[in-house]
């Protein structure tokens, strides 16, 4: 139960308002996160910039294997880009979550018209920031099992077997989040 203002002593009610304000010390760590998602994108766009320009004159090659090894190349380049892309999106969501659970709601983002700026930063607790940054970061996991995956050489049976569980096990981690999503309603 609450006590009245009138019924908390003077030192009682400095100690909580102090204890109270100690919350805005999680700026530090939303605005940290912000920049460095901002410095994320900064660079995937920077990596996409160049990527475009290198493979601008890929259709005038005629040699076919030199071909084969700029498209094998680029798709290296573009997973990475998607890598440091979904790193940007976490980093975004961890410091507007903390925004939101620890300073104030973001009125801008439930002012939307639209449905989905509502439920993109709608964090209503620990556990739903810690999900929310799962599923990014396993998405992150999967695009590095699938950059991994394009430089890998099978080329025996024990490497093609570790391979099939690697594909195995990250649908399975798909299925799972899937099934978590849809039963807890986000």
């Amino acid at each position: 139960m609450l006590k009245k203002s009138e019924d908390r002593s003077a030192l009682e009610s400095a100690f909580e308002n102090s204890l109270w304000n100690s919350r805005w010390a999680v700026l530090i760590a939303v605005v940290s996160s912000v920049v460095a998602a901002l410095l994320m994108f900064y660079i995937a766009g920077v990596d996409t910039f160049y990527t475009i320009e290198h493979l601008s004159s890929y259709g005038f090659i005629t040699d076919h294997g030199e071909r084969g090894e700029i498209r094998a190349e680029a798709v290296a380049q573009v997973v990475e880009i998607i890598d440091i892309f979904l790193l940007a999106i976490v980093l975004l969501i961890f410091g507007l979550g903390l925004y939101e659970l620890y300073i104030a709601r973001i009125d801008h983002a439930y002012e939307a018209d639209d449905d989905a700026s509502g439920h993109l930063l709608s964090i209503d607790s620990l556990d739903d920031l810690k999900s929310r940054l799962g599923k990014v970061i396993m998405m992150i996991l999967i695009v590095k099992f699938f950059e991994l995956a394009i430089g890998m050489e099978v080329d025996d049976t024990m490497a093609l077997l570790m391979f099939a569980v690697g594909v195995l096990m990250s649908a399975v981690a798909l299925v799972l989040t899937e099934m978590a999503t849809r039963g807890g309603g986000k």
